[in-house]
Formats: C-alpha cells, structure tokens, sequence
C-alpha cells in the first residue's frame, strides 16, 4: 500500500526526553556563553517549540550571536539526552522490533538535533531498520526546516524514491507535516497520548506499532 513509512522518533520510536532535562540544558547553554542570571522566562522560551525570532530576541538582550548561541544550546540538549540514554532514562519502545517483519522502506525525521537521532540509532543497535533519517542541524535556519513544515520529510522521501508514504507520529505537527508533504499519517497513542484530543484528523489512530502490520502489509 505504501512505498515508505517515516518516522517521527521521540514519542514514537523512543521515549521522550523529560522537559526538566532540556530545561537544565537550556539553562547550561547561557552558563556556556557567560550569561550567568538569565531572565527564567528566557531560559523557558529556549526549551521546547523555539522560533527563529525568540532566539534573535533573547540574543539581543544578552548581546550574543544567535548562530553561536543556538549551535551552544543544541550541543547542551544533546548531551543531557546522551547521558538519559546512557542512565537508562530514555529507552525504545517494546514494540520497536514489529519493524523488523515490515519489508516496507522506513526512514526517521525528527525535529530533535540529528546528532541526537545518530547518537540513539547507534547506541541502541537499530539503524539497520531504516535506510534515511533527519534530524535538524544545529543551526538557526532548521528551526524554519522543523514540522510541520514538511522539509525534511521531503528529503527523507527523496532518499526512498517513494510516491506514496506513509507517516507515523506523536503531535499534531506530525500530522500537519504529513499533509504538507502530500502523505498519509498515523497518530500513534503512547502512553502520554492515550487520551489526547486531536484538533487534526490523520489518516490512521493507532494504539502501537504493531498496528502497522495490517495497514502496511
């Protein structure tokens, strides 16, 4: 039925990051930069759902280069995320080894930094699974790349040669990006989506990924 299914990776293939441990990093990335009493509601701004303009306008205040802070604010997310995986607080899903029955082409487009993506692909032995993935490089520009504008599903869809695909993730900006990208979508019921009420409609609402099995074989 499709020639690839893409993944959305936090939420969907591995856990997702506790907001307090982005919070600290975000906080760890003004330390760097000698910003040492950060205005808290500008640390908060840096944390999750950060816009181009939100970063030009805290560099602004605190009178630093927004290709330098946000390079700095990427690497302290990525490696308070190194270390939840490597202290076992940020795991696969159980489900994650359905995949393996699939023959069906999958890639990864997260709008985690890519260094990330890499980083759980390698730690956790399953890039073998998928033959393309995306994060977002550390750079001001990807925060206009990110879902759910449908650039790098776009790539990621390129890479497979796909015409028909199909897209499997966790917040409405997946299924917005789904629809950008001209694809069908999956919105996936994890456990901190169980009851959630979506003002978007996907093409499928499924329980887990096993339930890819009778959608794409």
């Amino acid at each position: 039925m499709y020639d690839a299914i893409v993944f959305d990776n936090d939420g969907v293939l591995v856990g997702r990051t506790h907001y307090d441990v982005l919070h600290e990093a975000a906080w760890d990335a003004f330390e760097a930069l000698s910003v040492a009493d950060p205005d808290p509601e500008h640390v908060e701004s840096m944390v999750v759902g950060v816009s181009p303009g939100q970063v030009e306008e805290v560099c602004d205040t605190y009178d630093l280069t927004p290709r330098e802070f946000w390079a700095m604010r990427d690497r302290t997310a990525f490696e308070a995320q190194r270390r939840e995986v490597r202290e076992g607080n940020k795991r696969l899903y159980d489900d994650i080894d359905v995949l393996r029955d699939l023959s069906t082409p999958m890639g990864i487009v997260s709008s985690n930094q890519h260094e990330t993506v890499e980083f759980l692909l390698d730690h956790f032995g399953v890039a073998d699974l998928f033959d393309t993935a995306y994060g977002r490089e550390p750079t001001v520009e990807s925060l206009r790349r990110k879902k759910p504008n449908s650039h790098y599903i776009d790539r990621a869809l390129a890479d497979l040669d796909a015409e028909t695909a199909l897209f499997v993730g966790d917040n409405e900006s997946d299924i917005e990006a789904a629809d950008n990208a001209g694809i069908d979508s999956a919105f996936i019921r994890r456990p901190h989506r169980k009851d959630w009420t979506l003002s978007v409609t996907p093409t499928y609402d499924i329980d887990g990924l096993a339930d890819l099995q009778a959608i794409c074989t």
